[in-house]
């Protein structure tokens, strides 16, 4: 027994696996259970398997990760075209942007195209239609212009309210004005200066005798307003086209609602 023993240990004293730098050779890997009966212990430093809790706290914050932070690894078709899309719309504003700052490549013209997106604006378009109620004699002209108080109110009410669920940012960071706080244009979708210049148009259009050059002019005009809103970036693409959308739309739904004289001059007596 000696002897065995002795032929034993000169047998490990010349396995290379024994050697310090070998060590971790003979080392079970993290997490692999070990042998039930062993007849010899090994070597080294024991290995502690790690606690079993802190696999199902990993699983658990793996799961309560915000999905903008998981890669979807399947898109759907609908969801790449959205995506390009809106990648479009908002490299293509960008670049309509000319007039979004002081450095930008048309910053000198900045005053003049906000001047033509403030002939789009709620407040002077609401005054002006009071000031010419008051001074209307006539019934025909009362009508109108009561019906167009009331579409530039829908307007207002509807544009803050879409604006209020979506609150969309512009493509650059450009903060609204005053009178943008006034009518609640505070974010960018849809545009309301374009809303409001769709319906303006149509609503003309509509209901005055207007020559074919300022017919023309007209509606010029409400494209010019969409436009302005975009070079000086306080919208996108897309919120103009949907602006001018929901504009038409109004003017619709004014005309399926649409007041009588003798409504129109109970409000006037009652106001």
């Amino acid at each position: 027994m000696p002897a065995s023993q002795s032929r034993a240990r000169a047998r490990d004293r010349n396995n290379v696996l024994n050697r310090a730098e070998f060590l971790s050779l003979n080392q079970p890997p993290k997490g692999a259970p070990e042998p039930r009966s062993s007849g010899r212990k090994a070597s080294g430093p024991s290995v502690q398997p790690p606690p079993p809790g802190d696999g199902a706290r990993e699983r658990r914050q793996s799961q309560q990760l915000p999905e903008e932070d998981c890669m979807q690894l399947n898109p759907s078709f609908k969801g790449i075209a959205f995506n390009s899309l809106l990648a479009i719309d908002i490299c293509m504003s960008k670049r309509l942007g000319v007039c979004a700052g002081r450095a930008a490549s048309w910053a000198s013209a900045r005053s003049m195209v906000k001047l033509i997106g403030i002939t789009g604006h709620g407040i002077p378009w609401i005054g002006g239609t009071i000031l010419c109620l008051v001074k209307s004699s006539t019934l025909a002209g009362q009508e109108v212009l009561m019906n167009l108080l009331l579409a530039l109110l829908l307007d207002i009410m509807t544009v803050a309210g879409v604006q209020k669920l979506i609150k969309r940012r512009g493509p650059f960071e450009t903060s609204p004005g005053l009178l943008d706080y006034l009518t609640m244009d505070i974010y960018a979708f849809p545009a309301g200066h374009a809303s409001r210049a769709a319906m303006v148009s149509k609503f003309f259009l509509s209901h005055l005798v207007l020559a074919v050059p300022l017919r023309i002019l007209l509606v010029l005009w409400a494209f010019c307003v969409g436009l302005s809103r975009v070079m000086i970036g306080r919208h996108h693409i897309t919120d103009v086209v949907s602006g001018f959308v929901i504009g038409y739309f109004q003017f619709r739904l004014v005309e399926l609602v649409w007041m009588s004289s003798n409504t129109c001059q109970m409000l006037i007596s009652a106001w």
